[in-house]
């Protein structure tokens, strides 16, 4: 049963888990270390620990099929993912200026990414299409893809995008061998893409040397809603729940009515769902139903939250919203629509994260360049600013460099 709480008593929902990570961490370190050292061979040895690796290449042919009906789904769903990464791009721009300082920037796609796609409990051929066509549309040139258990559909996506190199392989020991490269596995520029707890230990260990997207956690939502149809707002709280026993799935609303409507509903579709062997923990553990005094309380509850998906069934609530991942608003935007083919990206930050930023977009698979050329009148009228500067740094040969330029000598 999931719970029903006042907004004095629901402080505990902010609390982050960090001990497990810590302990993860602590377990996938010396596998980065092995694998740093020894490459392919370190890294086939843990895969047949792990992944119950047999073969003696993690690298797989590029082949599959999709049927015409997939097909369909795939091509609707690829063709609004790849509009909104065109859109996400930043754009290169020049601006003279009267002072003879010529300013812009100039857009480069990173040369590789990695991307994890899990195939556990739930394979992801849509994690395939969130990870993949962002780095496309960006231009970057080498896509490697990970995953320790491709499914049919994954393989037909791989070949249907034309993914560069696939490789079978998972965990830690996949993020390794992506972020350090070895003998098989080319080293790559950024890794992204969700996965579990040992992956995303492994890719807060790895951060610095390779870019990564996010530290993720276990999935999120937030609902706020004052009244609507409680069997929507059930099932778009199950469809957080069934992810993980981990998953948080979180109503706030100034309704009581609304509360224990939408708590009876929660019972009764988990009376039939296929799924509810991890909905129902992840409900009855993490899920809750928060009665809020108003509709700032809720908001300042989920800015508290930094949720990885939030529903707002009311669209005015947005201008007071500070941190989400991604924000679906109106009653019928379901949370699963942007899983798979609205538009915006699935790859979300969660536990808070969303407080530094947003999901996965095609600019983090660019550089932005900052350009700059200056005239000599432009030179000679900063020199005094330049010079002040460097000086009060100590930096005398900063302040030579651009006096020297003056002396006409």
């Amino acid at each position: 049963m999931i719970r029903i709480l006042d907004h004095k008593d629901a402080g505990f929902l902010v609390q982050r888990k960090t001990a497990r990570l810590e302990e993860a961490e602590r377990a996938v370190a010396p596998i980065l270390a092995a694998i740093r050292e020894r490459g392919d061979e370190a890294l086939l040895e843990y895969a047949r620990k792990f992944d119950g690796f047999a073969g003696t290449s993690v690298k797989i042919d590029i082949r599959g099929a999709l049927s015409s009906s997939f097909e369909k789904a795939v091509a609707a769903a690829a063709k609004n993912i790849r509009s909104y990464a065109e859109a996400q791009l930043p754009r290169e721009w020049f601006v003279n200026e009267a002072d003879g300082r010529r300013l812009g920037q100039i857009i480069r796609p990173l040369d590789a990414m990695g991307a994890y796609v899990p195939a556990g409990r739930y394979p992801l051929p849509s994690t395939m299409l969130m990870t993949v066509i962002p780095a496309q549309v960006a231009g970057v040139a080498t896509t490697c893809v990970a995953c320790p258990n491709p499914s049919p559909e994954i393989m037909g996506i791989a070949e249907w995008l034309g993914v560069t190199h696939m490789f079978k392989m998972g965990g830690a020991q996949a993020i390794a061998a992506l972020a350090y490269g070895t003998e098989t596995v080319p080293k790559v520029d950024r890794i992204v893409g969700p996965g579990n707890i040992y992956v995303a230990a492994a890719k807060k260990l790895i951060a610095g040397e390779t870019g990564i997207d996010f530290v993720a956690g276990p999935t999120e939502i937030v609902i706020i809603a004052v009244d609507g149809n409680p069997k929507w707002i059930a099932a778009d709280l199950l469809a957080q729940a069934e992810h993980d026993v981990d998953a948080s799935a979180i109503l706030l609303t100034t309704s009581r009515t609304l509360a224990q409507h939408v708590a009876d509903e929660v019972d009764l579709q988990l009376s039939t769902l296929p799924t509810a062997g991890v909905a129902r923990p992840s409900i009855n553990n993490n899920g809750a139903i928060v009665i809020v005094d108003s509709l700032d309380q809720a908001v300042e509850l989920s800015n508290q939250l930094a949720p990885e998906h939030l529903a707002l069934h009311d669209g005015s609530l947005l201008d007071k919203i500070r941190h989400a991942g991604a924000v679906f608003i109106g009653p019928t935007s379901t949370e699963a629509a942007g899983d798979y083919a609205s538009g915006p990206n699935h790859v979300l930050p969660t536990s808070g994260a969303a407080r530094l930023r947003g999901g996965l977009s095609a600019a983090d698979f660019v550089k932005v360049i900052a350009v700059q050329e200056l005239s000599a009148e432009g030179l000679t009228l900063l020199t005094p600013t330049i010079t002040a500067l460097a000086r009060a740094e100590g930096l005398e040969a900063h302040a030579r460099s651009a006096e020297v330029r003056n002396s006409h000598g």
